[in-house]
């Protein structure tokens, strides 16, 4: 016991005066407790590394095979022994210890495991890969070890190597590809990254037409680069071959209608209502496709009040032709909010929502979204009191869910365009712990925005000014707002607002087909405010007027390029990309 005791006495001041520096004395106990067998697995790991770095390379190898004959199933002594070789320079050595150690264990799972991950603790990588390789043929599992392959390849940065190892995983279980495609939307950042295992998975697919998984991947990765139509036409090939009635494909028309790549959504939707008319997603498509029509005349500036009326007949159309279900009444509320917001048809409006409301067996979310509608339509007529109460009567009856948060937000909306701020706010903070990102994001920036301009004015006047223009806006009152704008520049030419002004001067601009001076408004945000937050929002604006307004696409070409090296980190850098490559002429 009084032994044990001074053994672990001494073995604590040796670690001592090796984290303090004063390695002669440490060597010097550590040397006399390697005496003792037992203190070997206490002593090791620093005793070993002190007599290397030491250059005490007999001591160091008197030690390190007489402890081997002592642990004679220790692998990890045996590997240090080739570590050893290798500070000596004699590779050849080294290299012929670790061959034999793999040889031994390579049909052994377990063993073989503990000493490829002890290799690539001590940096040697190469001879890790050729462990599990070797494991790999010994159990003739052309599967085997992928995982771990994988983290080798990714620590020495073959990322092709990598890719293919995880798709070895996924190829032992299904099941396993969520888990490889959050690991590669973590590994494969960058843009040529995605696009090699784009290629990859091409010659996978073209390889082994059968195998659903490589199509899945090869979908998921033509989503992760917003290529809409990439992944359709992988999509539309499974489902040509699948029953699933082209579930796959409106699902991806779907993301691409909510990423506003309109023509894709259109193609899509089409696919669907050509070949599956007798299916439960043909009525779905139906509205999508409409919907995604809606979202390229909402988006073509100025916008054609024509236009607006055809939509509002295919969606009549649409309703004629299936009659009143699930789907049509989504797609009554939009004709609602057409008529509304574009042609001043509040009474319309007012008529057909209250129409989804009091029917019967309508599906309460829908009901929901159509009280926060005709509260919005409310604001319009200026019956803000009657906003306000559908908002707080949706809020109320959906607490902690998604319509709950976007009915709060809403009524800070309102508070906000009304100028009290105070209680903007205070619904805003409950808002920004929401769990709909998009909704606490929203929340987020209206606060910051409150806030950075009202803190140092105790009047909130020219907040005030600025929320009532926001108020205009929503009220489709473009030339109100635009003149309250210009004014608030003349009063107040240096206020921190002058941004948001020249900002939003620009969005509406845009709207009303004043494309140039849109450019003008943007081009004095990147000129004097490209730090600030709106600076990559500018930027990026201006591309999208000089591209699909004004057609100016080597301008707008040049303004991506710009804005690709200036704002790298930017929420728009992925459509960025993509708009540049289209307009320099890339077969994406």
């Amino acid at each position: 016991m009084n032994s044990f005791a001074q053994n672990a006495g001494q073995i604590q001041l040796a670690n001592e005066y090796y984290l303090m520096g004063e390695l002669e004395k440490a060597i010097d106990i550590y040397s006399e407790l390697a005496k003792d067998s037992k203190n070997v697995p206490l002593i090791h790991s620093n005793y070993f590394n002190l007599l290397i770095n030491a250059e005490e390379y007999k001591e160091a190898e008197k030690y390190i095979r007489n402890i081997i004959k002592q642990f004679k199933d220790n692998l990890y002594y045996k590997i240090d022994y080739g570590i050893l070789m290798l500070a000596q320079g004699n590779d050849s050595e080294a290299n012929k210890q670790f061959a034999t150690i793999i040889e031994e264990i390579k049909e052994d799972q377990y063993r073989l495991r503990i000493t490829a991950q002890y290799l690539v603790q001590k940096q040697l990588r190469e001879w890790a890969l050729t462990a599990y390789l070797d494991g790999r043929k010994a159990n003739d599992n052309p599967w085997a070890y992928s995982l771990e392959l994988a983290n080798i390849y990714r620590l020495i940065n073959k990322k092709d190597k990598m890719v293919e190892e995880y798709l070895n995983y996924v190829n032992q279980n299904p099941a396993n590809i969520s888990y490889v495609k959050n690991i590669l939307q973590n590994l494969l950042a960058e843009p040529a990254d995605l696009v090699s295992l784009e290629n990859i998975l091409i010659q996978k697919v073209q390889k082994f037409p059968n195998e659903n998984i490589y199509s899945d991947l090869l979908i998921w990765v033509n989503l992760q680069q917003k290529n809409f139509f990439g992944a359709f036409i992988q999509a539309r090939a499974v489902d040509k071959k699948s029953k699933a009635e082209g579930t796959g494909v409106l699902e991806i028309g779907m993301i691409a209608l909510k990423n506003s790549a309109y023509e894709d959504a259109i193609e899509i939707f089409n696919y669907v209502i050509k070949n599956h008319p007798k299916s439960i997603n043909y009525s779905i498509a139906r509205r999508l496709v409409i919907q995604a029509r809606e979202g390229m005349v909402k988006n073509t500036f100025p916008i054609d009040e024509l236009e607006i009326r055809k939509l509002i007949t295919e969606y009549e159309n649409l309703i004629s032709e299936l009659g009143v279900n699930s789907n049509t009444v989504e797609a009554m509320r939009n004709k609602a909010l057409l008529h509304a917001f574009y042609l001043d048809e509040k009474d319309s409006a007012i008529n057909i929502l209250n129409r989804i409301i009091d029917m019967p067996r309508v599906n309460v979310g829908i009901k929901a979204k159509s009280k926060l509608d005709l509260g919005d339509i409310y604001i319009l007529t200026g019956e803000s009191w009657e906003s306000t109460l559908l908002y707080s009567q949706v809020e109320k009856t959906n607490k902690e869910q998604p319509i709950g948060y976007e009915a709060k937000l809403k009524n800070a909306k309102l508070s906000y365009y009304n100028g009290d701020f105070e209680l903007a706010k205070a619904h805003l903070d409950v808002l920004k712990e929401a769990t709909t990102r998009e909704i606490s994001n929203d929340a987020i920036d209206l606060s910051l925005l409150i806030h950075d301009n009202t803190f140092l004015d105790s009047t909130d006047a020219i907040m005030k000014q600025y929320s009532y223009v926001e108020l205009l806006l929503f009220q489709n009152k473009k030339n109100e707002a635009l003149d309250s704008l210009d004014q608030m520049l003349k009063s107040y030419p240096d206020h921190s607002l002058v941004d948001e002004i020249y900002f939003l001067s620009a969005k509406i601009n845009r709207q009303i087909g004043s494309f140039e001076t849109a450019i003008q408004y943007l081009g004095k945000i990147d000129e004097s405010y490209a730090e600030d937050i709106l600076g990559d929002d500018a930027l990026f604006m201006m591309a999208l007027i000089y591209e699909n307004d004004l057609k100016m696409k080597d301008k707008a070409r040049e303004i991506y390029q710009n804005f690709l090296t200036k704002y790298p980190g930017s929420v728009f850098i992925a459509e960025a990309r993509k708009h540049f490559r289209t307009l320099r002429g890339d077969t994406i």
